[in-house]
């Protein structure tokens, strides 16, 4: 399972979450800091509100929390999320020792990312292609003021 650590990272790099069954998420306060929740239509379900989502806790599942806003989670994306989210770039999963090695190109240079959790290598690879995708100063110019 990806890092909270990690998927912090990736929340404020921009990355953005629609709950769906199967997600996992913890709850952002101390108080939860160890509980990790799955998303499910029987025990915890995303309701979406013109405010924002809620996830409601159904009957006493889980202590007394009723709902709490996904705002104030975190989600922890699976591996397989994490793959699709890296799309083209990625291209192969390996293991080195104890280690897991995800090889993604990005800007049509191979990079490397390594970490004894696969989830965790790819949260790697994953926060690079958000901050290569993001930096001006490597991005062609698409239109000029000849062209206008």
């Amino acid at each position: 399972m990806i890092s909270v650590d990690l998927a912090r990272r990736l929340h404020d790099a921009g990355l953005r979450w629609r709950p769906a069954p199967g997600d996992r998420f913890v709850i952002d306060t101390p108080a939860f800091a160890d509980d990790v929740f799955t998303l499910s239509d029987m025990t915890i379900e995303a309701h979406d509100h013109p405010t924002g989502t809620v996830l409601g806790f159904n009957g006493t599942t889980e202590w007394a929390l009723d709902s709490v806003a996904a705002d104030d989670s975190l989600w922890l994306p699976r591996e397989d999320q994490l793959r699709l989210l890296l799309a083209g770039s990625f291209r192969s999963l390996s293991r080195q020792g104890d280690e897991h090695e995800v090889l993604v190109v990005v800007g049509g240079a191979e990079e490397r990312f390594a970490a004894p959790e696969a989830e965790d290598a790819y949260a790697l690879a994953l926060l690079h292609y958000v901050d290569s995708s993001l930096r001006l100063d490597e991005a062609e110019p698409t239109l000029t003021l000849d062209d206008a």
